[in-house]
């Protein structure tokens, strides 16, 4: 799994949310981060600047079985499948389709208003925007996100509104900083929350024990 920003304590996050998705003679499952890219991705300007590190990673890592883009933007998703022969999953493309297996509508917790309008241009493209109950934000940094104080309750406030105020049955975490917080946040809520990191790494695993 790629983290395409330089925050460790968010590559940290992922390595303790896969956690549960190993096993004995399951495959191994790296969590590295670019250090090429941004403490955080928040702009279109950050999501294009890692696209070609990302790309570059991927055809350097020859003995990966698959690759997990670990950013809720997908930066990079199509050009680093151009790179390489092994399937690449992006973690917005794996917790949408994980959210439409789960419920009828879902709702995202972003952590920026600006983050919304490259989300929803993504979700136009995949046709899924009648599936979408709503998109709110935190209005918080990838770094908060990932290890800020409040995190949590903010989640869960934002949450809320999404299941109650938007009608969502699903919450898809908009970011990957956010993994920590999933089983909590599921717990206060009452419906199904995906981590979008646990969801591409679950895919990841069925794509390779299917050969």
């Amino acid at each position: 799994m790629i983290n395409p920003n330089s925050n460790e304590a968010v590559t940290e996050g992922l390595r303790e949310a896969v956690k549960p998705l190993t096993y004995a003679e399951g495959p191994e499952i790296v969590c590295i981060s670019l250090p090429e890219g941004p403490l955080g991705i928040e702009t279109q300007e950050h999501v294009e600047s890692v696209t070609l590190p990302l790309r570059r990673k991927v055809e350097s890592a020859n003995d990966a079985d698959a690759f997990v883009i670990a950013c809720y933007s997908d930066p990079g998703l199509f050009v680093a499948r151009e790179g390489t022969t092994r399937p690449v999953f992006g973690i917005a493309e794996s917790g949408v389709l994980t959210a439409l297996a789960r419920a009828e509508r879902f709702g995202v917790i972003a952590i920026k208003s600006r983050s919304i309008p490259r989300h929803l241009r993504y979700l136009r493209q995949m046709g899924l925007m009648d599936r979408l109950a709503g998109e709110r934000p935190l209005e918080m940094s990838v770094a908060e996100t990932a290890s800020g104080e409040g995190t949590l309750a903010k989640m869960i406030a934002v949450g809320r509104e999404l299941r109650d105020l938007d009608g969502a049955n699903a919450i898809v975490m908009g970011c990957a900083g956010m993994a920590r917080h999933r089983k909590p946040l599921e717990d206060a809520l009452g419906i199904p929350v995906i981590d979008p990191t646990q969801a591409a790494v679950t895919m990841a695993i069925g794509t390779l024990a299917v050969g």
